[in-house]
């Protein structure tokens, strides 16, 4: 039987299609998403960094939390349960010389418990904006080394503790994650994520997740303030780690210290099948 040639339609749409392929295929499509982001969520980065700046003048007045060797930062909104869970977890890590600082989103917060290493602040309003929230907490806090947990994720005790060995020893790396083994909701496991660090794989792959990351304080430790709604992609981890790596060496730890909740009420992230 004869093949039907296509319709001028579909070779159009083959044409107009094929300088995106191949985009996508020399920079990869992460990468090309990103460029997208900073040309129209470019207005958006300008505002945020002048609210960013008069809360860390307002708030740095309020509170001074002391030097430690790490500084965690937990980013919260409106989940005051799971919040006490995760400052919970921190605060039971084996390194002790830590500080753990909390930053809520604007929309208040519980009871916390009573630690001299845990400093909670607010910020006036909501934003929204993860990446904007978590750079209050680094900003606030002077460290050698800087961690990340959400309040509705959960390390193991020992996540400090194996990632600071690599950073600290001999020839190690500037910021390291680990492996985060992926929970559901009704409390069973989904997988463990565990992907060796390489750039050009971050070009095409979202595999890098900032509860994991724990890196050494540089000038190039913050986040992307650009507006990103849940459903734009690639989200404010994936853009901190690869654009840290460009100038400070990454590398993966394989075993898994975070328990990460697939949250479907999730403030920031959007969940899909």
């Amino acid at each position: 039987m004869p093949r039907t040639a296509p319709s001028p339609r579909a070779v159009a749409r083959t044409v107009a299609r094929a300088p995106w392929e191949l985009l996508k295929r020399l920079f990869g499509w992460l990468v090309l998403f990103e460029l997208r982001n900073k040309v129209v969520l470019a207005p958006s980065a300008v505002r945020l960094r002048r609210f960013e700046d008069a809360q860390v003048r307002r708030l740095a007045a309020e509170v001074r939390p002391p030097t430690a060797r790490v500084a965690t930062v937990i980013a919260t909104h409106r989940r005051p349960e799971p919040l006490l869970r995760a400052v919970r977890s921190a605060l039971e890590q084996t390194v002790r010389d830590q500080v753990v600082i909390v930053v809520d989103d604007g929309a208040g917060l519980p009871e916390l418990p009573a630690d001299p290493r845990l400093f909670a602040v607010s910020l006036d309003r909501n934003t929204a904006v993860a990446g904007v929230v978590r750079n209050v907490g680094i900003r606030l806090t002077r460290s050698a080394y800087v961690a990340f947990l959400d309040d509705d994720n959960l390390w193991e005790p020992d996540h400090l503790e194996q990632a600071l060995a690599a950073l600290e020893a001999p020839g190690g790396p500037d910021g390291v994650y680990t492996a985060l083994r992926r929970v559901l909701p009704d409390g069973t496991d989904m997988d463990v994520l565990s992907v060796p660090f390489d750039r050009h794989r971050a070009a095409r792959e979202s595999f890098l997740d900032t509860n994991a990351f724990v890196a050494r304080r540089t000038r190039a430790l913050h986040f992307s303030r650009l507006r990103r709604t849940p459903e734009v992609m690639p989200r404010e981890d994936w853009e901190l780690i690869r654009r840290y790596a460009r100038k400070h060496q990454v590398r993966h730890l394989p075993k898994a210290t975070v328990r990460y909740l697939v949250n479907p009420g999730s403030f920031y992230t959007a969940w899909t099948e």
